[in-house]
């Protein structure tokens, strides 16, 4: 009887996870094995089919893919692996291929170390064997997850490359360190964030700036991302996005925060990526060294939160999150009254308009208004910062608690004398025990003295702590004084109000309820309340009951 021909596909599998077993099912050893096999057994082979690095759970492997194409096409029809396991993991899609598919087709399937073979009729236990090897891989899957949990746990990183700003560490695996030629990308970007740009804005001042994208500097160090960067315009190294400068600034790998498992995958044995809740995610804190400060992350946070859509009229935007009722505390709501000629916009409370009387009172304040007055406090500080900057800033300092330099030398000087007198008295101390382990003191005298030390160190403790704790305060309140001055200078004299503007130095503006005197002249007080120091200045609006024009004091 002539024997069949039979166009023989070696297949060999290695998943990252089998590399720990050794040689034993390396890709060289399966292939040593299996063309020894079709030499011995007159088997013509028409390729070798390798998917290294792949799960045996995915059927979707390249190779395996080409082979089932090379199979519908007549080009197969024996596929030879070295045990059922290299073949697949996934007991349901190995019945289906080995008893469906390959019968379909007259496809030949030899598992070599395990004695099966479809031309002898399959063993029975060839369905437990494809159980048995599943439940290794769920097993496997467990495994790695733990021990991954645990590399995260002592603050390692497993990642293919480092984000913007960092790379990885040379003398640690797994840890990233900043790196000195890419980092100021980063602090530019959100030093812009931090004074109140958007990252439409950021976006549009990058790439006018010619600077290099993330994925640019990788094709350049890696070669990565070749098949969108050959040949292509210069333009491209600067085309960023606006999704790129959004992912970089919620990033908290830039305060050295490391959150993992913000994915998953739906099974072990299906790769599809799913988003997880935020609370089921895990976060590792201070993993490596930050490249941007706790306060200007949370500050940037905060701006984009409060950041809204401009409407046509461009006037909602630049007052977003800051201008809030003075009473109940509640944000104030933007409306625009077109009934009248000339339509006009302006704020009233949201809790008042959401519950009526009784919970709390309008505090309706026009747009105009509101805006022609903090422009001018901020022009009125921005022309004394040009004027008088030294005298402008004792005044800060003062409003802030930082007291003026004699009273900081005073205090000084009473902490330098308390600390003098405290190591005086724990030499006392040593003295004293001396004295009476050589008899030279009574037991009374002793007790007497140990009495009255031991009180004095406890009020010179007192005292020293709270001189540390203003002088403290002190110096933290020169350094705000210092920053919101710097900001000041920053912008000389604005002509505008801008969203940038703003919340580079205003924290919030509440709005009190106006009050109407008996010449019907309007008072309605606001405060503003700058970064860093607060309070600064408060000042009535002053007008008539008739929308008109507005007087403001500077």
């Amino acid at each position: 009887m002539k024997q069949p021909i039979y166009n023989t596909a070696l297949y060999l599998r290695l998943s990252r996870d089998d590399k720990t077993y050794g040689d034993s099912v390396s890709i060289e050893t399966q292939r040593a094995i299996l063309q020894q096999y079709a030499q011995d057994n007159g088997l013509h082979v028409v390729d070798e089919y390798v998917d290294d690095g792949w799960s045996g759970t995915n059927f979707e492997r390249p190779d395996f893919r080409r082979m089932m194409k090379d199979i519908e096409l007549g080009k197969v029809n024996c596929v030879v692996t070295k045990n059922l396991s290299r073949f697949g993991r996934e007991h349901i899609m190995m019945d289906y291929y080995l008893e469906f598919i390959f019968p379909e087709k007259r496809v030949r399937y030899i598992a070599v170390a395990e004695n099966e073979d479809t031309e002898k009729v399959l063993s029975d236990f060839v369905p437990f064997k494809n159980l048995f090897n599943e439940w290794f891989a769920k097993d496997t899957s467990r495994k790695v997850k733990d021990a991954l949990r645990t590399k995260f746990k002592n603050k390692e990183r497993v990642c293919a490359y480092a984000i913007l700003g960092y790379k990885k560490d040379p003398s640690a695996k797994n840890r990233i360190i900043p790196d000195e030629e890419t980092r100021w990308i980063v602090e530019k970007i959100y030093e812009t964030a931090y004074y109140g740009a958007g990252a439409a804005k950021i976006t549009r001042i990058l790439t006018e700036e010619k600077v290099p994208t993330p994925s640019w500097l990788n094709y350049q160090r890696y070669g990565n991302f070749a098949n969108i960067y050959k040949n292509a315009p210069e333009s491209k190294k600067y085309a960023w996005t606006i999704a790129q400068v959004k992912s970089i600034l919620k990033d908290e790998t830039y305060i050295g925060n490391t959150i993992h498992y913000r994915e998953t995958n739906i099974l072990y044995k299906n790769k599809k990526r799913i988003r997880k809740p935020q609370e089921q995610s895990l976060r590792v804190e201070g993993t490596h060294e930050a490249l941007i400060s706790r306060d200007v992350f949370d500050r940037v946070q905060d701006l984009s939160a409060k950041r809204r859509r401009s409407q046509k009229n461009a006037v909602t935007q630049i007052f977003a999150g800051l201008v809030r009722c003075a009473d109940c505390g509640w944000s104030m709501r933007f409306a625009t009254n077109r009934q009248n000629k000339t339509p006009y916009s302006y704020y009233s409370c949201t809790y008042y308009s959401q519950h009526g009387r009784g919970w709390c009172s309008s505090h309706y304040i026009r747009y105009d208004v509101l805006y022609a007055y903090v422009l001018s406090r901020l022009q009125y500080w921005c022309r004394q910062a040009q004027i008088d900057r030294k005298r402008l800033l004792e005044k800060v300092k003062d409003n802030v608690g930082g007291e003026c330099t004699a009273q900081t030398k005073a205090k000084l000087t009473e902490l330098n004398r308390l600390e003098k007198r405290r190591s005086d008295v724990d030499s006392l101390f040593t003295r004293m025990y001396e004295d009476r382990a050589a008899d030279r003191i009574t037991e009374r005298n002793f007790t007497m003295l140990l009495e009255k030390y031991q009180a004095e160190q406890q009020q010179l403790e007192i005292r020293i702590q709270d001189l540390k704790a203003e002088l403290s305060l002190q110096k933290q309140a020169a350094n705000n004084a210092e920053k919101w001055l710097a900001i000041v200078e920053k912008y000389a004299t604005p002509t505008e109000l801008t969203a940038e503007l703003l919340n580079a130095l205003i924290d919030k503006i509440l709005v009190h309820e106006a009050e109407v005197g008996p010449d019907g002249i309007r008072q309605q007080e606001v405060e503003i309340f700058y970064r860093f120091i607060g309070r600064l200045d408060g000042q009535s609006l002053s007008r008539s009951s008739i929308p008109g024009p507005v007087s403001l004091p500077v």
